[in-house]
């Protein structure tokens, strides 16, 4: 049992050297950031310039720094008019405009970002995690595809190795102010 055991351990540690080299350069590729012109030249080519970021509206704050990272609130959808992408996926509106809803939280988000990073978007090592609501009809089961909206502007945005993250996509029986989609995040930064 001892030598079958020393065998194993022996096999394990050679797989393991021989695997080192590729680890090594997957923990490289991960390291990848942009620079703060490549994200303003990409913002400019969609033709988007960020506002100031929403106030909060209610007792909270739109983003908490806890180490290196960011956790953004939920931000609403705020067209570019000022109004509010309203109403429920599934019975008011369509899928391709929760789409559009959920795109407008992110750009909501990108407005916090850029206020709480100084414009330095150099500083941004991933967007992490995204939390996606829903304003859903009883049967409606299309949210992924709603708050692929905010996913691939962020992808988008920053590409696959900094803007691609872990997302959840929830369907609700209600937002507040009868908003269509709200959206969170988490992000990490570099100093």
């Amino acid at each position: 049992p001892q030598l079958i055991c020393f065998c194993f351990l022996f096999a394990c540690s050679q797989l393991l050297l021989t695997k080192l080299p590729q680890v090594a350069a997957f923990s490289v590729t991960m390291s990848t950031s942009v620079s703060i012109d490549q994200v303003n030249e990409k913002l400019k080519d969609m033709g988007i310039t960020l506002k100031d970021p929403p106030a909060p509206r209610g007792n909270y704050v739109s983003c908490v720094r806890s180490g290196n990272l960011l956790h953004l609130c939920g931000h609403v959808p705020e067209k570019i008019d000022g109004t509010l992408w309203t109403g429920r996926l599934g019975e008011t509106l369509t899928v391709e405009e929760g789409y559009e809803s959920a795109k407008c939280c992110a750009l909501a988000m990108m407005a916090t970002l850029n206020q709480q990073l100084d414009g330095d978007w150099s500083r941004i090592v991933r967007i992490v995690k995204l939390v996606g609501f829903v304003n859903s009809a009883n049967d409606f089961t299309q949210q992924p595809s709603v708050i692929n909206g905010a996913s691939d502007f962020f992808g988008e945005v920053f590409g696959t190795e900094v803007g691609r993250h872990a997302r959840s996509a929830v369907g609700v029986n209600v937002l507040p102010l009868g908003i269509a989609t709200e959206v969170e995040g988490i992000v990490e930064i570099k100093d």
